[in-house]
């Protein structure tokens, strides 16, 4: 039986503007090493993933590919494509650079360079059931609503019920490629991750998967310094 054909499809194409620095995040070093290294790292090392395809800002190609790609021999990149001015642009390049024999996609941030075998194993197993799922941990604080027009705390909402979403989120490919399309074709333009897109477009449930706590998204200084310590762990 033919081995069914996956892919990983990593966004790292924003501008960091929060990092206060004039080098994209993405190359910002953690441990000697760019911090996109390690997003690809954890999917070109996964059996599960068979082709990988990087998002970058425009003209930023070459320089993937100098300072990630070729310097780090990964084989699983099949492309370096280029994102949009907004993520679900991004995330739609990267969609149809994918091989259109995929069975699954795992949309990933590259600014998530703490992600693990463990996590994309445990998505892997949910997708195949269900077709779509997201990866979140439960909050540990307490959440509170604000009033905008007076930045007063309102009712507290139930925790229980609350969790943060993270990446990768992943999909039976031509579900959310045909939900991205339809998405585009619309003229939407207020997702903040995949699954608000496939909800948007489809009546596909979306399952939940635990991440990590340690799988941070890296958008300022002090996060960079977390990762860090995090990676050497």
């Amino acid at each position: 039986m033919e081995k069914k054909k996956n892919a990983a499809v990593i966004v790292a194409a924003g501008s960091g503007t929060r990092m206060g620095s004039d080098i994209p995040k993405q190359y910002m070093k953690i441990d000697g090493k760019p911090m996109l290294y390690y997003s690809v790292m954890a999917f070109e090392k996964s059996p599960m993933i068979d082709e990988i395809v990087v998002v970058v800002a425009p003209g930023e190609e070459l320089r993937c590919y100098d300072e990630v790609i070729d310097r780090y021999h990964f084989r699983k990149v099949s492309s370096v494509t280029v994102g949009g001015d907004e993520r679900y642009q991004s995330v739609y390049n990267g969609l149809m650079a994918v091989d259109p024999s995929c069975v699954y996609v795992f949309i990933h941030d590259g600014a998530r360079p703490c992600v693990t075998r463990d996590i994309i194993t445990r998505a892997y197993e949910e997708v195949q059931a269900y077709d779509a799922c997201v990866v979140g941990m439960p909050v540990k604080d307490t959440i509170r609503r604000v009033r905008r027009n007076d930045d007063c705390v309102s009712e507290v909402l139930d925790r229980s019920e609350i969790w943060m979403m993270q990446t990768p989120q992943v999909f039976a490919y031509r579900l959310i490629a045909e939900a991205y399309e339809g998405y585009i074709a619309s003229g939407a333009s207020d997702a903040t991750d995949d699954a608000m897109v496939l909800e948007r477009m489809t009546a596909q449930p979306v399952r939940i998967v635990e991440g990590s706590y340690r799988n941070i998204k890296v958008t300022t200084p002090e996060d960079l310094s977390v990762a860090g310590v995090l990676l050497k762990k």
